[in-house]
């Protein structure tokens, strides 16, 4: 017992050497509940690690000239919200059956599906569902309500969120790279307090066919050394000057020059995910553009500590 209460204080104390590491804000709705340990990667300051050596084509091959694109704000677009939903139900919320697309590599569940789950406009159909009193995460991709009432996904995934357990190796989650989705978007509440405190999540339009840690799962044929693999980390230059930045984008590029984000799914190159929210600015987020490719750089997260 003393032995592994040293071990844990050791990683702690080695994530914090390594980069520090933070206590992401739990979300309102569920204030009894961390967004994983403290020692989760998502929770990991990035700051002070050294560049990657292939960083320069990496960065290239995502777009140089490519502005940033909050891929979240307020309002609709094409009469959907923008961003990926959060729905927190109670331990009472009754589970469901859930069928998959890709049963093997999915959670079974059942899951705790409310008559007015939201879910994610688009084609990727994301729900996110937090249960507060188990501080459980379930995610979903391609979810939809069938005829009959019942609920079919192309895949889905349970999360402790007091756990750093990942998913098996080869397994995709609700994302393609096999992470869970929420502890990497921005939200408007965080910033509401005046800081995001974890790494956020971010699309490239072409991925290589390799996973690195803590991604567990790969969606592409090109074996390119080039191309991102799913899992890479990046952060914002610690020479962009972000001072002329409106009170939002302000506080989402703080983020990225101290945590950074990480590839999570193919898409639009370059667009950050987060939560929608009448509270955003879409002005203020649009300013997000102005900061391009060639200001961020791949991070060598070889040192951090895997727990």
């Amino acid at each position: 017992m003393r032995l592994a209460a040293v071990a844990s204080a050791l990683v702690c104390l080695l994530a914090l050497i390594a980069g520090g590491s933070a206590r992401a804000l739990p979300l309102p709705e569920a204030p009894n509940c961390p967004i994983f340990p403290p020692t989760s990667w998502w929770n990991l300051r990035v700051d002070g690690l050294p560049v990657a050596r292939d960083s320069a084509k990496i960065i290239a091959s995502i777009g140089l000239d490519q502005g940033l694109h909050a891929d979240f704000g307020s309002g609709k677009w094409n009469g959907e919200a923008i961003g990926i939903p959060i729905t927190v139900v109670p331990g009472t919320q009754p589970a469901v059956p859930v069928t998959f697309r890709y049963r093997d590599e999915s959670d079974p569940g059942p899951y705790p599906i409310p008559d007015d789950v939201e879910i994610e406009g688009g084609s990727d159909h994301h729900a996110l569902i937090v249960d507060r009193d188990a501080c459980r995460l379930y995610e979903l991709f391609g979810l939809r309500q069938n005829l009959d009432g019942s609920w079919h996904a192309g895949s889905g995934a349970i999360w402790s969120l007091g756990s750093n357990r990942l998913r098996p190796r080869g397994w995709t989650s609700a994302d393609a790279a096999g992470l869970a989705i929420l502890p990497g978007l921005a939200r408007y509440d965080e910033v509401a307090r005046g800081v995001i405190d974890h790494a956020l999540r971010f699309t490239v339009s072409m991925s290589r066919q390799k996973y690195v840690y803590p991604a567990r799962h790969y969606a592409s044929d090109s074996s390119d050394p080039s191309l991102p693999p799913m899992g890479l980390r990046v952060r914002l230059k610690a020479s962009f000057d972000i001072s002329t930045f409106p009170p939002q984008s302000r506080i989402v590029l703080q983020a990225l020059k101290s945590y950074g984000m990480m590839v999570a799914d193919n898409g639009s190159d370059w667009f950050v995910s987060g939560e929608p929210s009448e509270g955003w600015n879409n002005d203020d987020l649009h300013q997000l553009g102005l900061v391009l490719g060639r200001d961020f750089e791949v991070v060598d997260t070889s040192s951090l500590p895997r727990p």
